[in-house]
């Protein structure tokens, strides 16, 4: 079976694991619980979560963050369960853009 983009752990190149603690930005501390929510209400399975990141464009997996795919698949398993839209979420997303600036 062929590694896919997500499959990183052990490359040459790959870089050493940061193990360090760091303190979590409000957005992060956000999307963790948003994911614990969803998770107790049903709405998603950590299964569904894997799958998701592993679909991701190989791209935008790499120029994303850790927080950053949680929030992306998360997206992405409320639209394929036609919870929100598209629409709906990148709308939502500029009046917060408007209303605290860009992310």
């Amino acid at each position: 079976m062929a590694r896919g983009h997500h499959d990183i752990g052990g490359l040459p190149g790959a870089g050493a694991i940061e193990a360090a603690d760091h303190p979590l930005s409000d957005w992060e501390i956000l999307a963790d619980a948003i994911n614990q929510a969803l998770g107790a209400r049903g709405v998603k399975r950590t299964d569904e979560m894997r799958r998701a990141r592993e679909e991701m464009d190989s791209a935008a997996y790499r120029d994303m963050n850790y927080y950053e795919r949680w929030v992306a698949s998360m997206e992405a398993i409320l639209i394929e369960k036609n919870i929100l839209t598209k629409d709906e979420i990148d709308q939502k997303l500029a009046e917060f853009e408007s209303k605290w600036g860009e992310p």
